[in-house]
């Protein structure tokens, strides 16, 4: 991806080089095993988890003190989230505008090491990176994207994790346009088996969304970059997971979709370009 020496967002809140103080006992351990009980990749953690979070992360804090200065690399990477989320916003902001939407409001991406407090509660990176509707940020440890590589079998590159970050814009742009909090009505009155099939639905939306960005990003792409975004995808695939975690796959029990429909439905939307296209409510739940 072309991103050197182009606009950064100024919607960046970097806390890398910071370390975290003791938190209150038992909560946040609590906090990260039901986050990853739930979902191992991003999405609907904060949507679904908020109140549950909430309740548990309110009797602790995470105090943060500048520990150190980041070197190079981090710098480098910085400056490269910095790129890819001025690059969503110029995307989302001319969508909104050209589908009389109204307005997008902006979010905040909250890099992060280790641990950090959110408007969800606290979470830890092993949760991976994940939306917070509740004060409408991102919130990323980079170290996950190393994680993508070494141990799900992505390829990598910039361009996976300008995937990931497409994605977890997707669920802001839910968020705004009341998706989200659909969904998360209707999984209240449902059972288990519907409520997943909802959370895939709205997994694959945001996978249609990210692709939807990389098709109007498309003068910033390099060859090669569209199979690092489909290589991440595969690689979080719930049946690919589950294969890799417990060696069989049980489909009920998805919450984010296969590796085929992932990469589907983000080529949906990067060959498209069309956000009327990304219903994927409607062939999920028939």
């Amino acid at each position: 991806m072309k991103w050197q020496g182009r606009r950064q967002s100024g919607n960046l809140d970097d806390r890398r080089g910071m370390s975290k103080g003791k938190a209150a006992a038992g909560g946040g351990i609590v906090v990260v095993l039901i986050v990853l009980a739930l979902q191992f990749f991003g999405g609907e953690t904060g949507q679904q988890l908020a109140p549950l979070v909430e309740q548990i992360g309110n009797s602790q804090t995470v105090q943060q003190t500048e520990q150190r200065e980041l070197t190079a690399q981090e710098k480098e990477m910085g400056s490269f989230m910095g790129t890819v989320l001025a690059d969503t916003e110029d995307v989302w902001n001319q969508i909104f505008r050209d589908n009389n939407i109204g307005d997008y409001k902006e979010p905040t991406m909250v890099l992060f090491t280790d641990a950090v407090s959110t408007g969800c509660g606290n979470a830890s990176s092993a949760s991976g990176p994940f939306y917070c509707p509740a004060d409408q940020k991102l919130y990323m440890d980079l170290a996950f994207f190393d994680e993508l590589k070494t141990r799900f079998g992505a390829k990598g590159g910039d361009f996976a994790i300008a995937y990931v970050t497409a994605h977890e814009i997707g669920h802001h742009v839910q968020t705004l346009l009341g998706t989200s909090q659909k969904v998360t009505q209707l999984q209240r009155q449902t059972n288990k088996v519907e409520a997943n099939k909802l959370s895939v639905a709205l997994e694959l939306q945001a996978d249609f969304y990210a692709g939807l960005w990389a098709h109007y990003n498309q003068e910033y792409l390099e060859e090669g970059d569209v199979e690092e975004a489909l290589s991440a995808a595969k690689a979080v695939g719930d049946d690919a997971i589950q294969k890799r975690m417990q060696g069989d796959v049980i489909p009920d029990s998805f919450t984010h979709g296969s590796s085929e429909q992932r990469m589907t439905w983000f080529m949906k939307g990067f060959k498209s370009g069309d956000i009327r296209q990304g219903d994927t409510f409607a062939e999920i739940l028939n």
